[in-house]
């Protein structure tokens, strides 16, 4: 787990976004971090400090003045004991008291003292974002290396309210401290890698379309952690409802043509991982209207023709990376049809898994998969996705380092 043993300050501002700040604790927990939790007084207005402490399992700092969280001057203790000091959701106010030196309450004592790394995830109404207050207070703080994750647009806490000014969601946030906290010299460094993820849309008029059934989860992991041991990520993405990971180029597309079109334009490369539940075929002519049923007509036929091989246009490829993985989802016969796809496809290692509908794999949150290459295969034990992500990479890198 690429936090474990990892000491976070994670400091919670008052706004409604602090609920999200449940689910981070939660996913940092999982990834082998120590949450140590500080809430505002304002934060305690939308979630309680019993809540917190007990997803966080620890004490839960609210206090300048408690006597017993300082008897032996617990601010600085706070602001030092600590890998990394996260901030979310980050409000306006709290902004502008780090930005201008203030230390009126536990929180902005504890930055004003800290020399760790900060990670700020801001929260608030566009306008307070988009203000020039916040403006300036954000570049103040970019200048004193303070990094920020977000905020994302999308729809507010407010009726009819959009617009840029939304907490990161909480893998973001995980996945931006997991880069700030990799030590030493990070092993994918100066490497290009391509990702595919998600499923295709192959329209067959404009309201109906052909797709398998992936939600990206495991593609945009992957692309993640390869980010986070220093390569230079593209990931190519099909219609999905995630967010674009954190220090990865996002490109989106939604028919099989398009994606690989994106995947060749990103080379040249020396991996690439391609994940895409991609459609293997099309409807030979979509329909430019709906296509209407009428009592007494016949049901109409579809004429499919296939899709573009990406896996096979790439291990074949003049161009070919380094390091070609792909994946097989598989329903039977998972070992054997992995082998043959290695072969046909031209690919280095092939991430094999069985997606039966009983295995709940598909739009799930874990995976169990086997590494299939030319020098045998390895059965990984049932992780969550974000851990086969991280030691997929971690084989990828120690595969490029042996050359």
């Amino acid at each position: 787990m690429v936090l474990s043993g990892k000491r976070i300050l994670l400091i919670i501002s008052g706004g409604i976004a602090a609920y999200k700040s449940l689910d981070l604790i939660r996913r940092l927990r999982e990834r082998g971090a120590a949450v140590r939790p500080l809430m505002t007084q304002g934060a305690q207005e939308f979630v309680t400090p019993l809540a917190v402490g007990s997803l966080a399992a620890d004490h839960v700092f609210t206090d300048l003045f408690s006597r017993q969280d300082e008897q032996d001057v617990g601010h600085i203790r706070l602001a030092r004991d600590c890998d990394l000091v996260l901030i979310a959701p980050a409000t306006a106010d709290l902004l502008a008291k780090m930005a201008n030196g203030l230390a009126d309450d536990l929180a902005s004592t504890v930055m004003l003292a800290t020399d760790r790394p900060v990670l700020v995830a801001p929260a608030m109404n566009p306008h307070m974002w988009a203000h020039p207050a916040t403006k300036r207070n954000v570049e103040t703080l970019r200048g004193d290396r303070v990094r920020f994750i977000g905020p994302m647009a999308g729809e507010m806490a407010e009726s009819h309210e959009a617009g840029v000014g939304r907490m990161a969601e909480p893998l973001e946030i995980v996945a931006a401290a997991e880069s700030l906290l990799v030590e030493g010299p990070k092993p994918l460094a100066g490497r290009k890698a391509i990702v595919t993820s998600g499923p295709t849309h192959e329209p067959i008029d404009p309201v109906r379309y052909i797709a398998n059934r992936s939600s990206g989860r495991q593609g945009h992991a992957i692309a993640s952690a390869l980010a986070v041991l220093g390569a230079d990520v593209t990931l190519v993405s099909g219609p999905v409802n995630m967010p674009d990971p954190f220090g990865v180029r996002t490109v989106h597309v939604e028919r099989a043509d398009e994606m690989r079109d994106a995947v060749l334009s990103a080379l040249p490369a020396d991996v690439a991982v391609m994940v895409a539940a991609v459609a293997d075929w099309r409807v030979a002519s979509a329909a430019d209207q709906k296509i209407k049923k009428h009592p007494g007509e016949s049901i109409p036929t579809l004429a499919l023709t296939e899709n573009p091989d990406i896996l096979k246009t790439l291990g074949h490829h003049t161009m070919r990376p380094r390091l070609v993985v792909g994946f097989a989802a598989e329903t039977q016969d998972l070992e054997n049809n992995a082998k043959a796809k290695l072969e046909r496809k031209g690919a280095d290692i092939i991430v094999a898994n069985d997606v039966s509908p009983a295995t709940g794999i598909m739009g799930g949150t874990r995976n169990r998969v086997k590494i299939v290459s030319r020098s045998g295969v390895e059965q990984w034990p049932d992780l969550a996705k974000e851990d086969v992500a991280a030691r997929l990479a971690a084989l990828i890198a120690e595969r490029l380092r042996q050359g």
